[in-house]
């Protein structure tokens, strides 16, 4: 269904006059990545474009991919990207297990946990691959030997998939998150400040100990999961801010089952130690924004004496009427799926990733409440449209966030 012919195609416009911006966020979660492919297929069919994209790891990825092509390539290349890295051989036979694997969810989980261990031992094509040596048998202090992996395949992807000069002519913001291992500290690569290049993508999934710390101008970077898995607050809170309609798109659920299992246990840690930044940014955003709202309501009903004051002016740099809706796009894994899901890449998975982004989006697109300004003093709504299995027509506090 092309969304642009339908009865709701006028909302999509009104997005663009309602909003500043409309920013797509897309957090870190290795093979799941290509939910947020199928996603963007959505949002491109609807004819909603991005004009900033933000990322962490796999999503750095696929933001790099959107942002340095040509709008009528993205999906192509995002396509290219996925089916080249699920393109290895030991993997094939998956595609012709698919319908026995359909049968129940234990021949499922047993058909993942397999092309697991076979991304394990061979890695991903045009992506990683093990080190051979390993990194026990190396040179203390090489960076051979602080890694598993070797991702030099995955930079000559990227030189074929993305067009960096188009990145960085700006026509398109670009930020991508990863911490500095020397000092701890989080940074974002952002081609409104500097010249981005492959390495500030890898530099933003390099995982340790999978994979090794990139180096960028003499300093050493790792994947920026490591201290916030989504970009969010850059967008939203950042030195810019502007009325906003973010799609964030999210691979790690943050509710979830009591485990009964170690397996069970072993995924469920995974989905919080992964999710739990993005509940924790999402709450101290609303709370920030609430916060900026009434100070962009009192500062004007000050006395001129004290408008005049040193703290008023500090006041009103952080004071606005800016206002945000944040969409939550929330991949909820099957039961078949285990803790290995985020280096699962097989052929099968990866289209069914792809698939239930694609749905997802359909669905949430189809609410037009999401493209309306939000009211009232916040200034901010969020929705989940897809939360307990069915769309809600209102808005809803987001996933793990406060009503």
């Amino acid at each position: 269904m092309d969304l642009r012919t339908s009865p709701l195609a006028p909302l999509y416009g009104r997005a663009r006059d309602n909003f500043e911006s409309v920013a797509l966020v897309l957090q870190g979660g290795g093979a799941l990545g290509s939910y947020q492919a199928g996603v963007y297929e959505a949002l491109a069919e609807a004819d909603v474009c991005p004009n900033w994209v933000a990322g962490i790891s796999i999503g750095a990825i696929n933001c790099a991919i959107i942002a340095g092509n040509a709008p009528k390539e993205r999906v192509a290349k995002l396509r290219q990207f996925w089916e080249g890295i699920t393109a290895n051989p030991w993997f094939d036979w998956a595609m012709d297990a698919e319908r026995f694997a359909a049968k129940t969810s234990t021949a499922h989980s047993v058909l993942n946990q397999i092309n697991a261990g076979f991304a394990l031992m061979r890695g991903a094509t045009g992506f990683f691959e093990p080190r051979v040596p390993p990194p026990f048998f190396r040179m203390p202090g090489s960076i051979e030997a602080t890694s598993f992996y070797d991702t030099t395949g995955l930079k000559a992807t990227l030189e074929t998939l993305v067009d960096f000069d188009r990145i960085n002519s700006r026509e398109m913001r670009f930020s991508v998150g990863a911490v500095n291992v020397r000092t701890g500290n989080f940074a974002y690569f952002d081609n409104q400040k500097e010249t981005i290049r492959p390495e500030h993508v890898i530099a933003s999934g390099s995982l340790p100990p999978g994979f090794a710390a990139t180096e960028i101008d003499g300093e050493y970077y790792w994947d920026g999961g490591l201290v916030s898995n989504t970009p969010l607050q850059w967008v939203v809170e950042g030195e810019t801010r502007q009325d906003t309609l973010a799609f964030q798109v999210d691979l790690w659920s943050a509710e979830g089952k009591i485990p009964g299992s170690l397996v069970e246990v072993a995924t469920r840690q995974k989905e919080i130690q992964y999710s739990s930044r993005t509940r924790a940014g999402t709450n101290h955003f609303k709370r920030m924004q609430c916060l900026r709202y009434a100070l962009a309501n009192l500062l004007p009903q000050l006395p001129p004496e004290l408008q005049a004051t040193e703290e008023a002016k500090l006041l009103r740099e952080v004071a606005d009427h800016k206002v945000y809706n944040v969409v939550h796009l929330i991949y909820r894994s099957q039961k078949y799926e285990t803790d290995s899901k985020d280096y699962e890449f097989s052929r099968l998975t990866m289209t069914e990733h792809w698939k239930a982004g694609y749905a997802d989006a359909m669905k949430t697109l189809k609410h037009p409440e999401i493209f309306e300004r939000p009211t009232g003093r916040e200034g901010v709504f969020t929705f989940d449209m897809l939360k307990d299995s069915g769309a809600s027509p209102s808005p809803l506090a987001g996933e793990g966030a406060e009503p």
